[in-house]
């Protein structure tokens, strides 16, 4: 007797821990152990393909228990009635809502409930109608969401096939410009700031005349001299080339001011070399009402058929006090480049200048 009563007290040990075990794990499935449960029942339209007893049960994503019965409604063959067993308290009333929702990577089907409008428990067995589309699988949910897109294809096939033929124009002609294209981006571009940086501009100044021929007569009268006038395309800083052509390096060559206002000081510290107590004031300058000297600009340009040449040209009028002319002449000097490029283009200009400047203050001189 005394040899068998410790096996007897092991195996009943093991049987207890058994059922120990299988009890935590029947509490851990149905969450709320082996409180009360209410029963409702949930139809469905149609396939639940891998829903099983004992599937989960949420209630706006929170379990509340589990599916006890799957089985076929006897008077529609098309309809599926689960049988579920949710914790005594769950809000679930004829307006609830049904579907079907898929859990894990394994898309593991469960009942999902979501509240409606009515709140408090349930008072007795509800029954259920789910979403017709609920009892979808997501491959079968795809199908159907193919077959849609398949007939909306179908239905607009010919305006899609237009649609098409004309992207194909479009890009056929976006090929045949590309040039085109790349010139308005690259306008673009330089508009707007962006691409490679700018070279720096090189200034250059023209030169007066200092040394005049002796005996040197004195200017009699205070002349005026205003802006000298000239056509639009002169009142620039940059080196004008005719016909339009383009040389190396005069694209980042300009001169210190617009060609009518540098000639205009340009001439005035000529006529200052020459006789700088009769020098002609600037229009700003004067006082009073006094005789003018007017400068028209006609050439100041650099002609390049059939080699490269300064050109200097402009008409100069004596106006009187009254504003009447008293003299007028054409002035003009031309220079050749030593070669094309802006510094023998600039001493061209000065020793053009320089002559065309002293024409100008001995003429005046003669002339008032």
């Amino acid at each position: 007797m005394e040899t068998r009563a410790p096996f007897i007290i092991v195996g009943a040990f093991v049987l207890a821990a058994i059922g120990a075990v299988f009890g935590f794990v029947y509490w851990l499935h149905n969450t709320a152990g082996t409180g009360a449960r209410a029963v409702h029942h949930v139809q469905f339209e149609g396939s639940v393909s891998g829903l099983l007893v004992g599937a989960a049960v949420l209630f706006n994503g929170i379990r509340v228990g589990e599916v006890t019965n799957l089985g076929l409604v006897a008077d529609s063959p098309r309809q599926v009635d689960a049988t579920i067993a949710v914790v005594t308290g769950t809000p679930v009333h004829a307006d609830t809502k049904v579907g079907l929702d898929f859990q894990g990577l394994t898309g593991v089907p469960v009942i999902a409930l979501e509240g409606g409008k009515e709140v408090g428990a349930s008072i007795g067995m509800q029954t259920l109608i789910a979403d017709p589309e609920a009892g979808q699988s997501i491959t079968q949910a795809a199908r159907n969401a193919l077959g849609r897109v398949d007939s909306v294809l179908a239905e607009n096939a010919e305006p899609l096939k237009s649609t098409i033929a004309n992207l194909k124009t479009f890009t056929e002609g976006l090929a045949k410009n590309t040039g085109g294209l790349d010139s308005i981006v690259a306008g673009l571009v330089k508009m707007t700031g962006g691409g490679e940086q700018a070279v720096p501009k090189t200034i250059y100044d023209l030169g007066i005349p200092s040394e005049f021929d002796s005996p040197k007569k004195p200017l009699n009268e205070q002349l005026v001299m205003p802006t000298p006038t000239a056509i639009l395309l002169l009142d620039t800083q940059r080196f004008l080339l005719e016909p339009n052509k383009e040389l190396p390096g005069f694209s980042n060559a300009q001169w210190a001011d617009s060609i009518p206002k540098m000639l205009q000081i340009k001439l005035i510290q000529s006529f200052e070399n020459y006789d700088v107590a009769h020098a002609p004031l600037r229009s700003t300058d004067n006082p009073g009402t006094n005789p003018q000297l007017l400068v028209d600009v006609r050439s100041f340009q650099i002609n390049t058929d059939p080699e490269p040449t300064a050109e200097i040209e402009f008409s100069a009028r004596i106006l009187n006090k009254d504003g009447q002319v008293v003299a007028s002449r054409l002035f003009q000097q031309r220079r050749k480049l030593d070669k094309p490029d802006p510094a023998s283009a600039v001493a061209a200009f000065n020793d053009a200048f320089a002559s065309i400047a002293t024409e100008l203050i001995t003429w005046t001189a003669n002339a008032i």
